[in-house]
Order: structure tokens, then C-alpha cells, then sequence
């Protein structure tokens, strides 16, 4: 990951950090929340006016691309080679530039560490997500909270439009994942929902993550194990579950996991 502080030379402050995850080739913006529209730039005012401080990814991206040779350009492949870039890249064409652009007074500066307010903030960023099913999204975060929260209450207090796309087609509900840094739940890579609208409006469950994690540890068995406890063997076991007296929680070709308390109440006879 590479880290920038967005600087406005003409209040001499910096009001905001770029983040650039270089895997994914994502970008995300984190202003200071002790800014206001006249220190921000044109671009960022209508988010400083709603409260909105972390910027979705496309948004984002749109700024980098507001600010570099757009890959449209009649002459891009001249510029790449003066630019001795072999192909066109956002971040580095960000990077030579500097981040100037001749609509305002703000460039780019790397920094080697997160600013404080960026590592507060991220606090309340995603560790993990799980799908229970009808909508509802169980949310990890890195300190600790676990939230439950069902997509209908998003669409009644977001302006997401694609949030019923998710409720309508189970196979895009059910490709939800963390996305870039936890900043947000994505859904084919395509419907993202910010990390801070699921931390804002999810309901608290009195767990932390460590606790589902040792739950995993303590109470996940696999076919071995099954099968030890059971003291029968593997084709025992998939009789058993074809006879629906044993459920894998996970299936896999080189063997399936099953939840402990399951295999044992087949002990009792």
C-alpha cells in the first residue's frame, strides 16, 4: 500500500490522505473531518457538506482520474514513452505529476505511515462479513464490534439504488465479501456498501470476533476428526449425511467440516 497526503497549498494545510492499494489497484480518500467546504476543493465540498469523510473507491478514483492523462488521449502512447511507462497506470502518472492539476492549488506528498485520524478511523473498517441468508449481513470490525443488519434497513436510510438489485438475485447476495482495506461489503466486485454505513446502522450483538473465532476453533471438526469420533468410516459418514442426519457446514473435495455438537448427537444412539 502506498500512502499520500493531499496538500492545498493555498491554506497551507493538508486536508485529506490518498490511499493507493496496489493489488487491486484501488483507491481510497480520507479527508479531515476538521475541514469545511472552503478548505476543501471544488470536488469534495458537496461530500464535506453531507458529513461524508472516506470516500467510496469509484469516487475516489474518479478524483486520481480527474487529476492524470486520461488513457483517451490521441497522443497517450507519446506520453507513456516520454513518460518511460510501458503501459498507461493511474498511480504513476499520478505519481510524476505530483497530483497537480490546473483547476486547483493541491498535490500529493508520499508519507510512510497513516495519520492518526486515518488509523482512528479505520477502526471501524471490516475484518470479515458472513451471509446468514434473507438479506442480512453478520459484520466483523477491527475493534472487535459485530453487527447484524439487514439490507432493507440500508435501503430506507441510504440513497442505494442497487441495494434491491441485491435483495432480487440471491447469486449476487451470496458473492458478498469484504472489500480493499474493509472500507466496504461488496457484491460482484460491482455494489459496494461502505464500512461506515454498516457500523452505523447495524445492530450490536454482544460478541467480538475473537469469540466466533474460538467458537470456529472449538466447535468445527473434519472428516477425520468425524469419523474418529464417530468411530465409523468415511463411507459411513456420507451415508449419514445423505440421510440428512449429519450436515457439512463446509464441503470440499478433499473432505468436508461439521459442527462438533452434530457429530456427537449422532454418538447418542
Amino acid at each position: 500500500m502506498r500512502i499520500f497526503e493531499i496538500y492545498n497549498d493555498d491554506i497551507q494545510k493538508d486536508i485529506g490522505t490518498l490511499l493507493f492499494f496496489e493489488k487491486e489497484k484501488s483507491f481510497i480518500v480520507e479527508l479531515r473531518n476538521d475541514i469545511d467546504t472552503w478548505d476543501a476543493t471544488v470536488f469534495f465540498h458537496s461530500f464535506v457538506d453531507k458529513g461524508i469523510f472516506t470516500l467510496p473507491r469509484d469516487i475516489s478514483l474518479a478524483w486520481v482520474r480527474e487529476r492524470v492523462i486520461p488513457d483517451s488521449r490521441q497522443n497517450i502512447g507519446d506520453i507513456l514513452r516520454n513518460s518511460r511507462l510501458r503501459e498507461y497506470d493511474e498511480m504513476k502518472l499520478l505519481e510524476l505529476s505530483e497530483g497537480r492539476c490546473s483547476q486547483d492549488h493541491v498535490h500529493i506528498r508520499r508519507l510512510r505511515e497513516f495519520p492518526d485520524y486515518v488509523t482512528k478511523r479505520q477502526e471501524k473498517n471490516l475484518k470479515d462479513v458472513c451471509l446468514p441468508g434473507d438479506g442480512r449481513l453478520l459484520c466483523f470490525f477491527a475493534d472487535d464490534a459485530v453487527k447484524e443488519i439487514h439490507l432493507t434497513q440500508l435501503s430506507e436510510v441510504t440513497t442505494n439504488d442497487d441495494i434491491s438489485k441485491i435483495l432480487r438475485n440471491r447469486a449476487l447476495y451470496d458473492s458478498g465479501k469484504v472489500g480493499t482495506g474493509g472500507y466496504f461489503v461488496t457484491f460482484n466486485d460491482s455494489i459496494d456498501i461502505p464500512a461506515g454505513d454498516l457500523y452505523r446502522y447495524g445492530k450490536d450483538i454482544p460478541l467480538r470476533a475473537d469469540d466466533f473465532i474460538t467458537f470456529a476453533r472449538q466447535n468445527m471438526i473434519d472428516t477425520n476428526e468425524s469419523c474418529k469420533a464417530l468411530q465409523c468410516t468415511r463411507q459411513n459418514l456420507a451415508y449419514l449425511v445423505s440421510q440428512k442426519q449429519l450436515t457439512a457446514v463446509k464441503e470440499n473435495v478433499r473432505g468436508n467440516l461439521y459442527l462438533k455438537g452434530d457429530v456427537i448427537r449422532n454418538t447418542w444412539g
